[in-house]
Formats: structure tokens, C-alpha cells, sequence
């Protein structure tokens, strides 16, 4: 008799093992697959980090790491490389390399100017100093003309010239560091007047060759007499001169208004390093000999030197006298955005003497031009004539700080 297989226990029981070997061959297939990926992945991980580790160690062995070993390392701070191999390669300067200038006439820049050639010549970076003294606003071409000039000097360079503040990010050219030195504005007013007239000690007349048509008594108008009449020299917006330094080339930074005064402010927030004031003169040295060493590195000892003082001496304005108080006050009305931003710059200038840590040696001005700002414009009560002058001469005197 004939049994039916296909309802038999045995039957049901050989179905199981049917799909369980179809399972174990389609397992055993992706893992061969898998296993065969991987072996492939494996290898090539391997010749590539074989590869890698070769060419790093061929690059090493002529001439430094691999360019991405240096990003990476700066990217996060830190290499060990310089402590195994010394520095990296001379393009990656480890200071800024492109150190702008745009010094304030009358702000002793040409004191300035004689140090840093000194300083150039022993620190071997490139000084390169403009002769151009009256052309402070640029047109868009000369901008870029100057900026591309600029960026061309071989680095590290550390270029000056009088010229207001120049954006070259505006013009996707890579922005350089600036610094610049100004002054009391009443005294850089009062310098450069007497100065225009009369020149200094060198004895190179120089005030005939910068003013060679001004008439006799225009050479020897009162200063008095220029600021309390009204004469174009010692009014707005000839005295509104400070502050388009750092304001920039937008013809709106020469009218004197908050406009200008706020932009000068943000421009020396984002784009200079340092901004001293000259009645501080051997602390703005000491900071810029501690944040660009490479450049000033013994800069206050050259300053003191016997040799830099026969010269530094004879670069002082000459016939340099003090205007009544009455003129003080006129001048300091008309000057008041000149004031707030000079103000501006002594706070901010001593509070990074006070970050870093620098104990000063220079002495501050016995009055700041606060001094002036409650007193009334109006003209004072006479007295008899030889007390008037000696009380006027008392009190500005004490006020300004002689060169």
C-alpha cells in the first residue's frame, strides 16, 4: 500500500530545513560580499594612509609638512611640529607683516619717521616713507592705485604717509594693520600755525618752501586776531582736521558732524592696532615695542639716546606762543567733535595700557581739556591791562602741554 507523503509528519518537518539551508546560502553569500568589501576597503585605507605617511615624510625631508598639517595645526592653535622641527615655513609669519602708518601732521610723526628708520635698518624690515605731504583725499582710482602699491612691497614692510584712512577689504584687497599717534587738538592747531609761518630749528626754511606765496602779513597775522575775527586758517572746517584720518575717504568724514565722528571711532575699533596720544609719547613707544616687536623691538632706548635727541630736538616749531583764554575758548567751541574723539582715544589707549600691564612713565597733562568746557564764551569782564595778560597767559599755560 502506497503511503501519502504529503500529509506525513516527515514531509512537514523537511520544509523547515529546505528554507533554513536557502537562508544559510544567502548568508553565506552577503558575507562573502561583505567580506570582500571590506577586505577591498581595508586596502585602500591602508595604501592610501601608506601613501599619505610617505609623502608626508618625502615633503618633511625637503623642506617642511604637508601644506594641510600646517592648517589643521592652525586651525586649532597649536603644533607640535615647532616643537620637534623649529619654525614653519618662511610665508606663515608669526607677526603682522603689513604695518600701515597714516600719520597726523603735526603729531610728532616726523619723530616717529627718524626712530623707524633706525628701526629698520637694525630689524631689517622695509620702511617705505612717502614724500607726498598735501594729498591726504584720494579719488577712487588713486585708492586703489595707492592700496595695490601698497600691497606690493616686499614683507614685512611697514609703509607711512599722510592720507586719510584707505579700506582696501572694500576693494577685496587684504587689509594691513594700522597704527597712528595724535595729539591735544588745541596744540596740534597751535603747531601747525606757527610752523606754516616760521618752520624749526633745522634752518631749511622750510616755511618759505611751504608757503612761498603767503604775503608778509599773513606770515605774521596775530593768532588772536585769526581766531576771534574769523579768518578761514582758524575756523571750521579747516580746524575739523583730526578726526578724517580715521574717518576714511567718504567726502562726508571733512564735514564736521557725528557722522564722521562715529565712523572715525568704529574704524579705529575694527582696523588699528594702536592709536597713542603724543603727550604720552614713550608709553605709545613701550606698547608698540610689546605688540609689534619685530618692528620696534628697543625703541625706547633709541628715543632716549644722546645721538636720537640732537636730532629729535631740531624738529620743533619755532615762534610757537600760547593765544589769550578767550582764544582757547572759541577754539575749543569749534572743535568740540575734535575733542570728543581725542578723548575717545586717550580712554581707550589707557585702558589697554591697563590690559597688558604697563606700568607708565609718562606723565598726563595737568589739565585735560575738560578744563574748558563749563566756562562761558562770552567775553570776560575787563581788568586792568597788565593783570589781564599775566592771568590769560597763567591759565592757558597750565592748560596746554609745551612740545
Amino acid at each position: 500500500m502506497m503511503k501519502n507523503f504529503s500529509n506525513s509528519p516527515l514531509h512537514n518537518n523537511q520544509t523547515p530545513n529546505h528554507i533554513r539551508d536557502w537562508n544559510n546560502k544567502k548568508f553565506g553569500f552577503l558575507s562573502a560580499v561583505l567580506l570582500r568589501f571590506s577586505l577591498r576597503g581595508y586596502g585602500f585605507c591602508m595604501a592610501s594612509l601608506f601613501i599619505f605617511c610617505f609623502g608626508s615624510l618625502f615633503y618633511q625631508l625637503n623642506g617642511g609638512p604637508p601644506n594641510i598639517l600646517l592648517d589643521i595645526r592652525q586651525y586649532l592653535g597649536e603644533s607640535t611640529y615647532l616643537d620637534d622641527h623649529g619654525p614653519p615655513a618662511p610665508r606663515v609669519l608669526p607677526f603682522p607683516s603689513q604695518v600701515v602708518y597714516n600719520r597726523v601732521g603735526k603729531c610728532g610723526s616726523r619723530t616717529v619717521v627718524i626712530l623707524l628708520r633706525l628701526l629698520a635698518e637694525r630689524h631689517q624690515f622695509n620702511l617705505v616713507s612717502s614724500d607726498i605731504h598735501n594729498k591726504t583725499r584720494l579719488t577712487k582710482h588713486e585708492q586703489v592705485d595707492l592700496m595695490r602699491n601698497i600691497s606690493n612691497i616686499p614683507q614685512p614692510f611697514l609703509y607711512t604717509r599722510h592720507v586719510h584712512f584707505l579700506n582696501f577689504t572694500r576693494f577685496r584687497i587684504e587689509q594691513p594693520v594700522y597704527i597712528n599717534i595724535i595729539r591735544d587738538p588745541i596744540n596740534r592747531f597751535l603747531s601747525n600755525y606757527f610752523f606754516r609761518r616760521f618752520g624749526d630749528w633745522r634752518g631749511e626754511q622750510n616755511h618759505l618752501i611751504r608757503t612761498p606765496g603767503m604775503k608778509g602779513e599773513e606770515r605774521y597775522l596775530d593768532i588772536n586776531v585769526c581766531i576771534l575775527e574769523n579768518y578761514p586758517e582758524c575756523s571750521n572746517p579747516r580746524l575739523f582736521y583730526i578726526i578724517p584720518y580715521f574717518c576714511g575717504q567718504h567726502p562726508q568724514c571733512r564735514e564736521p558732524g557725528q557722522w564722521a565722528l562715529e565712523r572715525a571711532k568704529q574704524n579705529v575699533l575694527e582696523n588699528f592696532l594702536i592709536v597713542g596720544i603724543l603727550e604720552e609719547l614713550e608709553d605709545v613707544l613701550l606698547l608698540l615695542e610689546r605688540l609689534l616687536p619685530h618692528y620696534f623691538t628697543d625703541v625706547l632706548n633709541i628715543y632716549k639716546s644722546p645721538d636720537y635727541r640732537k636730532m629729535g630736538n631740531m624738529t620743533g616749531t619755532v615762534r610757537k606762543h600760547t593765544p589769550t583764554l578767550e582764544a582757547l575758548q572759541v577754539l575749543y567751541h569749534r572743535m568740540r567733535y575734535e575733542y570728543n574723539f581725542y578723548n575717545f582715544i586717550r580712554d581707550q589707549f589707557h585702558l589697554m595700557k591697563k590690559k597688558i600691564g604697563l606700568k607708565s612713565v609718562s606723565r598726563p597733562p595737568s589739565h585735560q581739556a575738560s578744563f574748558l568746557r563749563d566756562l562761558s564764551l562770552r567775553t570776560p569782564e575787563p581788568l586792568d591791562e597788565d593783570e589781564e595778560l599775566e592771568t590769560d597767559l597763567e591759565d592757558a599755560n597750565s592748560w596746554l602741554v609745551q612740545p
